[in-house]
C-alpha cells in the first residue's frame, strides 16, 4: 500500500509474522529509547513480547488474534510500525465494544472482523503506532492510512487503536478518528522515600486500614518473596500457570495465554518480570505477575491456589508499591477496572483509544456515544478522586 502525506510517499506493508520484519528494524521504531541498553518506556511492544505470544501461539489464526504487523518505509527504511491483528472477537482487549458489534450486527452488518492496533491481552498505555525519531507524526499518518485501506480492500467494519498515548490520541482526532476515553487506576510515586512515606499521604482512617489489611496478609503462615531476573525459576512459572489457569478460567472461560507463553517469558522476558510469589509449608499458593517499564511497572496477572484474608490485595497492589517506590518507578499501573482499588492509593486515570468505522451512518451514531461517555467519564473521574484514602491538600497537588 502506498500512503501519501504532506511531505513524502511511504509504502505500508503487512506481515504476518515478526520474523519477515526483525528485531533490530522493529525495535529501532518500538523502543529507541532503550537503544543504549536501558529499559523500554513499556515492554509490551518490544519484540521480543511481541514475538513471545506469537511463538507461544497465545496469538495466531486459531485465537481471533491473527497477525498483521504493519511497517511504513521511506526511501528504502522501515520509519515506522505497528502491532496490528485481525480480531474475530472483542476478548482480551479491555476497552469493551461488545455493544457496538451486537448493534452492527442487528442492523444486518458484519462487525467481525475488525482490525485491532494493540497489544493483545494487556490494558496497558503505551505507544501503538511506533516511529523512529523525528518520524512520529509522518510515520503515524501513513499507519493509519495503511490500516485504513486494508480494513476498506477487504471490507473490514473498522479500525481500533486501544490503550495509545494521549498525544496519539490527540493526533488522531485531528486526522479524522473517534477519540474514545474510559478510565483505569494508577498508582504514582510522588518522591515516596518508602511504603510508610507514602502512608503519611493518607487520610487517618485509611493509613490504618491498609497497616490492618498488610499485618492480616503476611499471617497467612508463609513468606511473600518478589522475584525477578535471574532469581526466576522454571519451576515459579510452573506454580504461577496453576494460578493464572484458575483466574482466566473463572473471569474468560479460558485462559488467554498458553503454557509456552510462559518458558518463553523465562528465556528472554524475565528482566522485564517482577513476580511477587507467596508460598507456604513448602508450596506456592498464590502470585502476582507485573512487567517493568522505564518509569512505570504494569500489574498483569494475579492467582492462588488457596485463599487468605488479604493476600490478594498485599500481593498486588501493596507490594507492587513497594517495589515502585524502592526502583524509582514513577507509576503503578494496576490493569483494568476495580475501584476497591482505589481506597489502596490508587487513583482514576484516562485512558485513551481511536477508532474509525467503515459504515458513515453507523460512525456518526458511535460519535455521538463516545461525546456523551467522555462527558460521564470526566464526572467519574472527579468524584472517584475526591473519595479517594489522601488527605484532601495533596489529592488537589495530584490533580
Amino acid at each position: 500500500m502506498t500512503c501519501e502525506t504532506p511531505n513524502a510517499t511511504i509504502t505500508v506493508t503487512a506481515h504476518h509474522t515478526l520474523a519477515e520484519i526483525g528485531e533490530e528494524v522493529w525495535d529501532a521504531c518500538a523502543c529507541p529509547e532503550a537503544a543504549d541498553g536501558g529499559r523500554p518506556n513499556d515492554p509490551f511492544t518490544t519484540y521480543r513480547f511481541l514475538k513471545a505470544l506469537e511463538d507461544s501461539h497465545s496469538v495466531g489464526p486459531r485465537t481471533g488474534w491473527d497477525p498483521h504487523y504493519l511497517t511504513a518505509e521511506l526511501n528504502g527504511e522501515v520509519v515506522a510500525c505497528a502491532p496490528l491483528y485481525a480480531k474475530s472477537h472483542s476478548q482480551g482487549e479491555y476497552i469493551f465494544d461488545h455493544s457496538w458489534a451486537h448493534a452492527y450486527e442487528r442492523a444486518g452488518g458484519d462487525y467481525y472482523p475488525k482490525l485491532q492496533i494493540a497489544v493483545p491481552f494487556t490494558p496497558a498505555t503505551g505507544r501503538r503506532f511506533l516511529a523512529k525519531p523525528g518520524h512520529e507524526k509522518t510515520g503515524m499518518s501513513a499507519l493509519v492510512q495503511g490500516a485504513i485501506q486494508l480494513a476498506s480492500n477487504n471490507d473490514v467494519s473498522s479500525v481500533h487503536a486501544t490503550f495509545c498515548t494521549p498525544e496519539e490520541a490527540a493526533a488522531g482526532t485531528e486526522i479524522g478518528l473517534m477519540h474514545r476515553i474510559t478510565q483505569q487506576f494508577h498508582w504514582l510515586n510522588r518522591g515516596y522515600a518508602d511504603f510508610e512515606a507514602f502512608l503519611a499521604d493518607l487520610s487517618s482512617r485509611k493509613r490504618k486500614t491498609i497497616r490492618k489489611e498488610r499485618r492480616i496478609a503476611n499471617e497467612f503462615g508463609g513468606e511473600i518473596e518478589t522475584l525477578t531476573g535471574d532469581d526466576l525459576r522454571p519451576e515459579h512459572w510452573d506454580a504461577f500457570w496453576r494460578f493464572y489457569q484458575d483466574t482466566g478460567a473463572r473471569k474468560w472461560g479460558s485462559p488467554y495465554l498458553t503454557r509456552r507463553f510462559f518458558d518463553i517469558a523465562q528465556e528472554v522476558l524475565r528482566d522485564d518480570i517482577a513476580l511477587v510469589m507467596a508460598h507456604r509449608d513448602g508450596r506456592y499458593i498464590a502470585g502476582a505477575l507485573n512487567f517493568i517499564g522505564r518509569n512505570s511497572l504494569y500489574g498483569r496477572y494475579w492467582g492462588c491456589a488457596e485463599h487468605h484474608s488479604c493476600l490478594h490485595f498485599e500481593a498486588c497492589y501493596y507490594r507492587a508499591i513497594d517495589f515502585a517506590i524502592k526502583h524509582g518507578l514513577s507509576r503503578v499501573e494496576a490493569g483494568a477496572q476495580g475501584e476497591h482499588k482505589l481506597a489502596r492509593g490508587y487513583l482514576p486515570a484516562e485512558c485513551h483509544s481511536l477508532h474509525w468505522v467503515r459504515d458513515p451512518g453507523f460512525a456518526e451514531a458511535i460519535e455521538r456515544y463516545l461525546e456523551a461517555e467522555r462527558r460521564a467519564v470526566d464526572q467519574d473521574i472527579e468524584i472517584l478522586t475526591s473519595y479517594g484514602p489522601f488527605r484532601k491538600a495533596n489529592i488537589e497537588e495530584q490533580e
